[in-house]
């Protein structure tokens, strides 16, 4: 059901686009959500929480996509609810909050390939999730600098949306690593407290 959601979302994108170009470009990364998502329904990899997580992040990327995240218009959305006074700035944030939320929505994902593939011990299995968010973050900022090599510099920075910020690719990196360490933090709390309550 979760998939079926996500692939009329998906579509729904597509009507009356605003950067057609552009946004195919970005809906690669939904591919490789699609695709984890579509053979988790066959082998069961994950948990619940773990599936949310990465719908959850689809969805979010599939907002991105469709304004190609420099233009998500979060700050006129926020304001049908309200003044939100804070919130304006000359800067378009959503990329940064995507960035965030990739460390945290991801993170249980993660700690289950890694207590099934790599390690059966919980402590190890979140320090190896944590790392493989600091290597995809590193790895999509490399991306996102050979998109600078074979585009035009307009096109690279309509995908990459620095906005003028030469330390993009740096915060970017260091907001993924701020999600994966609040939700590593958590994951070892709650281990802590149910393995007290056992022995209580």
């Amino acid at each position: 059901m979760t998939l079926v959601v996500l692939a009329v979302a998906t579509i729904i994108t597509y009507i009356d686009p605003v950067f057609p170009q552009e946004q195919f470009l970005q809906q690669a990364g939904t591919i490789l959500l699609f695709a984890l998502m579509l053979t988790d329904l066959r082998k069961y990899w994950f948990s619940n929480l773990a599936f949310l997580g990465i719908a959850l992040f689809t969805v979010l990327h599939l907002i991105g996509a469709r304004y190609i995240y420099s233009y998500v218009p979060y700050q006129e959305w926020l304001q049908c609810l309200g003044d939100w006074g804070w919130l304006h700035s000359t800067r378009n944030h959503y990329d940064r909050l995507v960035h965030l939320l990739f460390g945290l929505f991801l993170f249980p994902a993660l700690v289950e390939v890694s207590r099934r593939r790599i390690t059966s011990r919980q402590v190890m299995a979140v320090l190896v999730a944590w790392l493989m968010v600091q290597a995809g973050s590193l790895i999509y900022e490399l991306f996102e600098w050979s998109l600078t090599l074979v585009l035009s510099p307009e096109d690279a920075e309509g995908y990459n949306g620095q906005q003028g910020d030469m330390f993009d690719a740096q915060k970017d990196m260091a907001l993924a690593t701020l999600g994966s360490t609040i939700a590593a933090i958590s994951y070892l709390i709650t281990w802590w407290l149910q393995k007290k309550l056992k022995k209580a």
